[in-house]
This record gives C-alpha cells, sequence and structure tokens, in this order.
C-alpha cells in the first residue's frame, strides 16, 4: 500500500495562502503522510516545507510546478509540469526557474494590462510587493487586485464574479479578454529542466486544461516522446472514466501515476482539503517518489 500522498500544495510563496509551515501542518492534521510542496515556478518554500515535515512526521517530495507553453498543439497553450524530487539546494533549478520566473512576470503585467484595457480598476498593493520581494505574481493576484477595488464593485456584480476563481474563468484563461499567453518555457524545456535538476516530470491535471479526452491522449503520447515521466491521474476534479483513462494509458508508456488535491488554502471555493481525491480503486504507481 502507498503511503497517504498528496502531490501538490501550494504556499504564499505562489498563490497559495498559508506560510510552507503551515501548509505542512495542515496535511498532517488531515493524515498526510507523503506531501509536495509544488509552487508555481518557484522553489521558495521547500525547504522550510521540509523543516516543517520533520517536525510534523510528514515526509515532504522537494517539488515545483512550472507553467509551460505547450508548442506542439495546434493552437499553443499553458500546461502545467510537475517536478519532483529536484535538487532544490542546487544551481541548476534555480537558474532555471530564474529564467522562466521572468517571463512569468512578463505575461502577468500584459494580462494585467490587458484587464485594464477591458475597463478594469486594480489595486496593486499586493502585487507591487510580492514583485518587490521577488515572489511570483499569476492570476490569482491579479483577479485579486480587480476584486479589491472598489470600482469595479458594480460590475462584478452584473456580471456573477465574486470571487477569485470566477474572475479568472470570466477573463484570465484562454480564450477569455485578458488572457495572454507565456513565452517560456515549452513543455519541452520544462521536462528537461526537471531532469537536469535529478528529478522526476509529471504532467500536472490534463483535464484541466484539455476538455476532448482524445486530445488528452494525444498530448500524452507526445509528452512521453519528450521524457515525461508520469501523469497526474488522480485529481480532485478528475472523475472515473478521465481517471481511468489516464491510468490505462500510462501503463501502456509505462509512465507513473500521481494525484492530488491541489491544495491552496481552507478558505478556497475548490481547492481547500487534503486527499480530496478519488482513486477509484486504482492502485497509483508512484515509483521513486514515494521511496
Amino acid at each position: 500500500m502507498p503511503p497517504r500522498f498528496d502531490l501538490q500544495s501550494h504556499s504564499t510563496n505562489s498563490d497559495g495562502v498559508l506560510s510552507a509551515a503551515d501548509v505542512v501542518a495542515r496535511a498532517a492534521e488531515a493524515g498526510v503522510e507523503l506531501l509536495a510542496l509544488s509552487d508555481h515556478d518557484t522553489i521558495a518554500g521547500v525547504a522550510e516545507a521540509v523543516a516543517a515535515g520533520e517536525e510534523h512526521g510528514v515526509k515532504i517530495v522537494p517539488a515545483v510546478e512550472i507553467s509551460a507553453v505547450d508548442a506542439g498543439a495546434s493552437q499553443p497553450r499553458e500546461l502545467h509540469i510537475l517536478g519532483y524530487d529536484i535538487d532544490y539546494t542546487g544551481a541548476v533549478m534555480t537558474r532555471a526557474l530564474d529564467e522562466f520566473l521572468a517571463d512569468r512576470e512578463k505575461r502577468t503585467l500584459r494580462m494585467r494590462d490587458a484587464l485594464r484595457e477591458v475597463g478594469f480598476d486594480l489595486d496593486e498593493a499586493e502585487i507591487e510587493e510580492r514583485i518587490a520581494a521577488g515572489k511570483p505574481i499569476g492570476r490569482p493576484h491579479l483577479a485579486g487586485a480587480v476584486l479589491r477595488a472598489p470600482a469595479n464593485a458594480e460590475r462584478l456584480r452584473e456580471e456573477g464574479i465574486d470571487d477569485i476563481g470566477s474572475l479568472i474563468r470570466g477573463y484570465l484563461i484562454e480564450g477569455k479578454a485578458a488572457f495572454r499567453l507565456r513565452e517560456t518555457p515549452t513543455v519541452a524545456e520544462a521536462i528537461d529542466a526537471v531532469h537536469q535538476a535529478g528529478g522526476v516530470a509529471v504532467w500536472a491535471h490534463p483535464f484541466w486544461d484539455i476538455v476532448q479526452p482524445a486530445e488528452v491522449l494525444a498530448s500524452l503520447d507526445r509528452f512521453h516522446a519528450l521524457g515525461i515521466d508520469g501523469v497526474e491521474a488522480f485529481y480532485i476534479t478528475h472523475d472515473e472514466d478521465q481517471t481511468r483513462l489516464l491510468t490505462d494509458r500510462a501503463a501502456e508508456l509505462g509512465l507513473l501515476t500521481t494525484g492530488s488535491a491541489d491544495f491552496h488554502g481552507p478558505e478556497n471555493k475548490q481547492f481547500h482539503s487534503f486527499m480530496a481525491f478519488d482513486t477509484y480503486g486504482i492502485d497509483p504507481n508512484l515509483g521513486s517518489i514515494a521511496s
């Protein structure tokens, strides 16, 4: 039997609301035995998480979630690659993430400008503080800036937008008015960066980003050819058909199958609980991540 695991979580180092140590403490309270702190494009909280894991008896997998451009798709799109068991103390991943983070910040600021173009005011205090502190900024921070600006209140009520998630879905995902695509890294570059840092590369939450099953499978095949090591088959929003489709193809390709509830904080409407995903009776294949 694998340990009780949850292989995605986020702290204030990216778009979560708790410190890395508090994320680990919450996970321990929930009974998690194997946890990954996988902040977006940063490993800044990993050392803190590892120390907290030793205190609470939780094994911490050093991890990162890299936003990457799928340049091989018919229409370029953004996907996420999880890197597990990376050398978070070495220079290889630090250098790569510095480059990726710079592009993430530029893309976020392009989306900020686009939100202004569609008529929103923004309260940018938090964004400016994070930039000054060298912390990542992303869509949740833009959404918060829109929600906090009093001048937007009436418009947001009329559009039925009342939290960060609904603002992102309304304006900051592909096909919406203020979305802007990243320029780097590509999926191949993200996989290579994880491998260069001694880690295992896993495609995160496929059906969160792609709807059609055939397209998900075709993408997984392409990523396998690029050297991907696994897929996040078990995920809080994946239903049984989606999960079985992924685990079956992963078995055919010899890929790992991981899972998470993608914890962002106790007040998050969707991503607020640990291990809130279903394996549907299927055994995960965590490989070296669990060792």
